[in-house]
């Protein structure tokens, strides 16, 4: 089994390098997993003290959960992979089965962050985006797929998202294998990575 890690600031365009390696290696091949799913659950507090949490925090993740997820698909077991409400900032009763394939992604932010979460990943990947892009992207998808109002984007990017990113995000960028500029717009270094992928696809 190949593990691959996905990572980069908020708004890189990781989803999308990921989705577009499973595109092009087929659904059945892969599974695709997203740090966001991990958060802990917080439905034990308040929802005002939910909202004032630091979700960009290493330590606002289930990394725990995560790595036990990642060793259990790569002993080729199946897991419950849980489902995170962002709107609520808790975890959903149901879970996701997932299966075991031939190939692992995780994407996340601050993955490369842990390092035993790190150490399950044969291929790390850093999705390099400029700020300005990134912000206007985290933007447009919290107020359209979260419910947040465009003040509370900016004060969340300014008080934990861009402090977060450069205690942690950005200083993980040490330890890729491979970054790539621009996000899913860089095509060559998509089907470099997938070409790649299949070569180890086709030897095992």
């Amino acid at each position: 089994m190949l593990t691959i890690g996905i990572a980069g600031g908020t708004g890189s365009g990781k989803t999308t390098v990921a989705e577009r390696l499973v595109e092009a290696l087929g659904p059945q091949q892969v599974v695709l997993l997203s740090q966001d799913s991990y958060y802990a659950d917080n439905r034990h507090l308040p929802m005002k003290e939910r909202e004032r949490m630091n979700y960009d925090h290493p330590d606002s993740v289930d990394g725990e959960l995560l790595l036990d997820h990642l060793r259990k698909l790569r002993r080729r077991e199946p897991i419950e992979m849980p489902i995170y409400d962002f709107t609520t900032h808790s975890r959903e009763d149901r879970t996701i089965a997932v299966q075991p394939k031939p190939v692992v992604i995780l994407e996340g932010i601050l993955i490369f962050a842990d390092p035993a979460i790190r150490q399950e990943l044969d291929i790390k990947v850093f999705v390099d985006t400029d700020a300005d892009v990134r912000i206007l992207r985290r933007l447009s998808r919290d107020i359209q797929e979260r419910g947040r109002t465009v003040e509370s984007v900016f004060h969340q990017y300014l008080n934990t998202v861009k402090p977060m990113h450069d205690a942690f995000v950005e200083p993980s960028k040490r330890f890729a294998d491979l970054i790539i500029p621009e996000g899913g717009r860089n095509d060559i270094a998509i089907g470099l990575l997938t070409s790649r992928i299949q070569t180890y696809l086709a030897m095992g």
